[in-house]
């Protein structure tokens, strides 16, 4: 997939941290607001003594001041060509869409910042590194993510990636902001298993990716998605399925400690919101996952 060259982008979106380094001696996994970083980072393999330590950490954010993406990811035809400015042009499509979807309701849209990072940072929830994988903040509403990661979902989970892998990743935590803007973030309770709270949560997030793909080029940002787009998106749904993840790291499947679902589980439900286009066809928890 590709942008539409002369689509005006907002750098504003997104703030790049990039070349820096932080932390915050606020602990990872308090309640409900560390727990967002928590499966984020179990979902991948992670170690959670690793948090722990992450977290114990104190230090102030130091570095270089921020990069070029306000000079340099000014256009479409930018993100055709840099892959941080790809970012820029997926956040800005997806707020547009979800602004447009809830204007009018009961909950207006609030826009939320990605950003973006290298090694670890600095978040209201607690340290972000590499390790943990893109997650969404509750508590300073934000979203952060090492580009890093698109390596690691191929070369770790047999993603085969491109653009629109990227596309759904990024939808799929800004699917956490809608359900935090809803009040459905809350819903979660911790639990884990395949009719937890937690993975009817993630799936739920999948499927409002998929309903913004379904809308993504009304938004004036993206030429029209193909169904090789589609594959792609599902294809890195499916490589970050719980069952998936669990076999590769551990040799077996534990459906007890899921998080996420199922590889088919997150695939359905991407294709449920992308072929109904609608928030309303991704209540999770009135059906099985």
């Amino acid at each position: 997939m590709t942008f539409q060259p002369g689509a005006d982008l907002d750098p504003g979106q997104v703030r790049d941290v990039r070349g820096r380094r932080g932390a915050t001696g606020m602990a990872v996994g308090g309640g409900g607001l560390g727990l967002i970083l928590v499966i984020a980072y179990l979902v991948l393999g992670g170690d959670p003594a690793a948090l722990n330590g992450l977290a114990g950490t104190d230090g102030d954010v130091v570095g270089p001041g921020n990069t070029t993406l306000t000079t340099e990811c000014q256009t479409g035809a930018d993100a055709n060509a840099r892959a941080d400015c790809r970012i820029v042009g997926y956040v800005n499509s997806i707020q547009a869409y979800w602004a447009s979807a809830l204007a009018g309701t009961d909950t207006p849209y609030v826009k939320s910042t990605t950003v973006l990072f290298s090694g670890t940072t600095a978040s209201g929830c607690g340290v972000a590194s590499g390790a943990t994988g893109p997650f969404y903040c509750p508590t300073d509403k934000s979203i952060y993510l090492d580009l890093g990661f698109f390596d690691e979902l191929q070369s770790r989970f047999g993603a085969k990636g491109g653009p629109f892998a990227e596309a759904y990743v990024v939808a799929h935590e800004y699917g956490h902001h809608v359900q935090d803007l809803l009040g459905i973030l809350g819903r979660q309770d911790g639990s884990t298993g395949a009719d937890s709270s937690s993975v009817r949560i993630e799936l739920m997030a999948d499927c409002f990716a998929g309903v913004w793909a379904n809308h993504a080029t009304e938004t004036g940002f993206l030429q029209p998605v193909t169904s090789a787009d589609i594959n792609l998106a599902l294809d890195a749904a499916a490589a970050v399925g719980d069952d998936r993840i669990q076999a590769a790291t551990t040799g077996r499947v534990n459906p007890e400690g899921w998080t996420h679902g199922s590889a088919e589980e997150r695939q359905t439900w991407f294709g449920t919101g992308y072929r109904e286009g609608a928030a309303a066809a991704c209540d999770t928890f009135a059906t099985s996952p």
